[in-house]
């Protein structure tokens, strides 16, 4: 048994032979099954936005969460003419979506430092 986890570990069957193939064969497995049952923890942080200030995540069939950096946007007044901002943040990318709720995200100071917002198409 020892000898065959050595011949295994230092790869020295033949190609074409039973043992290369089922090594060949554990290799592949790993590639494309362990993605979808290993966390890698390999998503984007987020706090870390690209250039454009939008991260998009998909949160189900048609609907999706984005995270928009609070200086991409103009200063809002009220409610309505932020969401406004949020909507015209977002339209050059997905085009015409339906807002469903927006939630602001705070920063140590307390000052929004960006805002996450649920759309459907």
């Amino acid at each position: 048994m020892l000898r065959i986890l050595r011949t295994y570990l230092f790869w020295t069957y033949e190609r074409g032979s039973f043992h290369y193939d089922v090594m060949v064969t554990l290799i592949l497995a790993f590639i494309f099954i362990a993605p979808r049952v290993i966390d890698f923890k390999d998503a984007p942080p987020a706090h870390l936005l690209p250039p454009s200030g939008v991260l998009i995540q998909s949160d189900g069939k048609d609907s999706f969460v984005y995270q928009i950096n609070a200086s991409a946007l103009a200063p809002a007044a009220d409610a309505r003419a932020l969401q406004k901002e949020l909507k015209a943040a977002i339209a050059p990318i997905s085009g015409g979506v339906n807002i469903d709720h927006y939630q602001t995200m705070l920063g140590a100071d307390g000052s929004a430092t960006a805002y996450r917002v649920w759309v459907r198409r």
